[in-house]
């Protein structure tokens, strides 16, 4: 491993000259006599003057809109702050903006062997049929639209049409359990579905039919279903039932774009909903276009004519986030299926024939790549690739290295953390500054984030509770059927009145980079030292009989902790006193005595949620004797399973 201090990639001067990023600078200096000597700099001004800051994104990307705004924003504090009003605009509008008959718009690709092109001309005659259709139903701006479908390119066409219209949209993957999309769609009583009759999945099909029966009963307010499937079926749902093919079939329609309010609703995305009914987050069609432009264009350095790719479901808020790809005049690589079927090359694989500029990923995947001993290099040299993404966990400072070493040595690795809450990244990208391992390269410009410690106060270097100290316009503009946002306030603001609480621990470095230590509401605390559950995993990855692994610390009276360690262990590999051992040994040496476990526990499984994430706070709350029903809504788990370990061993720790 290189020293802390040592960049693994350091950007060229004529890379920098290119950015996006620079050139922004460049025009902030030409039109506002504004100059900044470094990243830093530019940074500080776009958090000291929000309302400037975010009115030059507005002139810079000379977005389209009706009316006059008195004001950037109304001047109240978060969570009452409101942006631009007096104005109307759509995102769908800024998207076919861009459109181009020399390029695709979208590149599909499956893992049964399909690959499909839909050119521009194509993706308007489809978009403006299913809106047609859509107003055929009687669909108006602010009616939800939702979908049950994988990522393909009908997803994309569909929210299109829907957000051309004014629609609000919303979607939850087909792998997700019934009771899960009932809970979502529910809430929001949606006028249209959208939906897959089955998907497929590590080689295998799966059929939906009946489950989707089941929702379409429990949404009374469905007025109309429109089927994704190849042949007309026998089965009769209760409401009308409109083919995907006969939908589109409006050949003369045309493409309109109805401009709404800067904050009214683009889509409706969900907590995880482990511990209770998914908080249903309402996203505004301006914020969101404004943060997409900006974090797009100046934090992943997409361009105009690259190919850009995410792996990922429709049920995870980074399927919404890269069809920003789309407003920077990308073509938008999409691919359906296992990421390691038949094997883990598939996606690499994929991105060399592709001719990928940007790929996109989980961490998850990127440390699964590497306990494997995946080697990308052998099958491709990468030649078009100038960034590698990851998020949705915590990217190790091994895995880092193992990209530089295994992928491309000049590869850009933007890791970057955000979330749902704000469809984006707080902290990532720079291609103006080197990349360290293990660090997130920088703060998001207009991010105004800080590590508070005990006290309260900011910290650098130092571990702290992560906070956002002046609004962004791609919060929340509420939650659905919250009464006087007594959840969104609960949920952001209790902690820290006024300082929106993201609920992760974090250490702002000294290179001005971000290390995301794990959720704050897992933590491990040992005497009093906040242990980040990240550091746990990342020393791990370097056990290579450990396959993946979860820790918790309870608390216990008299002040007391425990503190366990689940390990699933590599097929054929049993944890002796000897692993046990060497898995003390690397995390004593590689952090400190107090990362050490009290217990290494095997277990046959890991509890994940459907977005990817380690389900540790459940694990928690059923070791503490919290009924399993009220600790985790087992609908919104990939495995829920793994927890029968769990409850049966918080059975024998009760008095």
């Amino acid at each position: 491993m290189l020293p802390s201090n040592v960049p693994l990639w350091t950007p060229s001067q004529e890379l920098i000259e290119q950015s996006n990023l620079q050139e922004y600078t460049k025009w902030l200096a030409d039109t506002g006599d504004l100059r900044f000597k470094d990243y830093h700099a530019l940074w500080q001004w776009s958090v000291t003057n929000t309302d400037q800051f975010w009115e030059s994104i507005l002139r810079y990307f000379a977005l389209d809109y009706d009316g006059v705004y008195a004001s950037v924003t109304n001047g109240m504090p978060m969570p009452e702050t409101r942006w631009f009003e007096g104005i109307a605009l759509s995102y769908a509008e800024n998207v076919f903006k861009r459109r181009s008959p020399s390029r695709p718009a979208i590149i599909f690709r499956s893992e049964s062997g399909t690959r499909k092109e839909t050119s521009w001309q194509e993706l308007t005659e489809d978009v403006s049929s299913l809106q047609h259709q859509f107003r055929v139903f009687g669909i108006e701006a602010g009616d939800r639209i939702v979908a049950f479908m994988p990522g393909d390119a009908e997803a994309t066409t569909a929210f299109l049409a829907a957000n051309a219209l004014g629609a609000v949209w919303s979607c939850c993957s087909p792998d997700f359990g019934i009771s899960a999309v009932i809970e979502r769609f529910s809430q929001i009583e949606p006028k249209i579905l959208i939906a897959t009759l089955n998907y497929n999945y590590g080689g295998k099909t799966f059929d939906r039919t009946t489950i989707l029966g089941e929702i379409v009963g429990a949404l009374p307010s469905l007025e109309a279903l429109i089927l994704v499937a190849d042949e007309p079926m026998a089965q009769v749902f209760t409401v009308k039932t409109v083919y995907w093919k006969d939908a589109l079939n409006h050949k003369n329609a045309s493409l309109d774009f109805v401009r709404v309010p800067f904050s009214h609703p683009i889509w409706i995305l969900y907590s995880s909903g482990t511990t209770g009914i998914p908080k249903a987050i309402v996203h505004s069609q301006g914020g969101i276009l404004l943060e997409h432009l900006k974090y797009g264009a100046f934090h992943n350095d997409f361009r105009e004519g690259e190919k850009c790719f995410w792996f990922t479901t429709t049920g995870w808020m980074m399927w919404n986030y890269i069809h920003g790809c789309l407003l920077a005049g990308c073509t938008l690589v999409l691919y359906d299926g296992s990421p390691s079927y038949p094997d883990l090359t598939v996606l690499w694989n994929m991105a060399g024939e592709e001719e990928l500029q940007h790929f996109g990923t989980s961490a998850s995947f990127i440390t699964a790549n590497m306990n494997q001993g995946i080697a990308p290099a052998q099958i491709s040299r990468f030649e078009s690739l100038r960034s590698i993404s990851a998020t949705g966990s915590t990217l190790p400072a091994e895995a880092f290295l193992w990209i530089y070493q295994n992928i491309k040595s000049d590869v850009w690795l933007v890791s970057m953390s955000g979330g749902t809450d704000v469809c984006s990244a707080f902290v990532g990208g720079n291609p103006t500054w080197p990349v360290f391992a293990g660090e997130i390269q920088c703060r998001a410009l207009g991010c105004k984030l800080e590590a508070l410690d005990e006290m309260g106060h900011p910290v650098i270097d130092q571990v702290g509770e992560m906070v956002i100290e002046k609004p962004m316009p791609s919060m929340p503009v509420f939650f659905w059927n919250d009464i006087n946002k007594q959840r969104y306030r609960e949920s952001y603001f209790e902690l820290y009145p006024g300082l929106w609480r993201h609920g992760d621990w974090i250490r702002i470095t000294t290179n001005n980079g971000v290390v995301v230590l794990g959720r704050s509401d897992a933590t491990l605390n040992r005497g009093g030292v906040r242990i980040g559950t990240s550091e746990v995993y990342s020393a791990l990855n370097t056990v290579r009989q450990v396959k993946d692994a979860l820790i918790v610390c309870l608390e216990r009276s008299g002040g007391k902790f425990w503190m366990p360690l689940f390990v699933m262990m590599q097929d054929g590999v049993q944890l002796t006193d000897a692993v046990k051992e060497q898995i003390n040994k690397t995390l004593r040496t590689t952090y400190s005595p107090r990362h050490v476990p009290d217990d290494i526990i095997s277990v046959p499984d890991i509890p994940y949620t459907l977005s990817g994430k380690k389900s540790e706070l459940a694990v928690k709350k059923i070791l503490l004797g919290i009924v399993p029903s009220r600790a985790v809504n087992t609908g919104v788990l990939k495995n829920p399973g793994s927890l029968n370990f769990f409850i049966n061993m918080a059975t024998g720790l009760r008095p």
